[in-house]
């Protein structure tokens, strides 16, 4: 069993920054890669970003790249979401999710994730 617990969400205005962290924990067969998924009010949950095992590899959604940045901390067990330059359409809950291995549907599908955290919720409002 793998627990993710996400911090770090809160107020922001528009162009402010804000840092997720996905704390894991638990036992788990194997590395994981994370993602970021994020869920407006009345709309689908969506893939933000995603990170290997390793922290090799990264994917953003077209709509935060260039803006948000993950990272990993191997040695801390956590992954980072920098997110800079916020918009209004960023404002969702945000989820962190762990896949043992992703499949051909994608870092994107979150059907692919085996563990979920609880959300931590991102407001930015002018």
């Amino acid at each position: 069993q793998l627990h993710l617990v996400e911090s770090g969400g809160g107020l922001a205005q528009p162009g402010g920054s804000l840092r997720l962290s996905c704390a894991i924990s638990g036992f788990a067969e194997g590395p994981y890669a994370i993602g970021w998924f994020r869920q407006a009010p009345g709309r689908e949950r969506e893939g933000v970003s995603w990170i290997s095992s390793k922290g090799v590899t990264t994917g953003y959604a077209n709509s935060v790249k260039g803006r948000f940045t993950i990272a990993r901390d191997s040695a801390k067990n956590t992954v980072y979401l920098q997110m800079n330059n916020l918009k209004t359409e960023d404002t969702a809950v945000y989820y962190c999710a762990a896949a043992q291995m992703l499949g051909p549907r994608g870092w994107s599908d979150e059907g692919e994730y085996e563990y979920w955290g609880q959300g931590t919720q991102v407001t930015v409002v002018s």
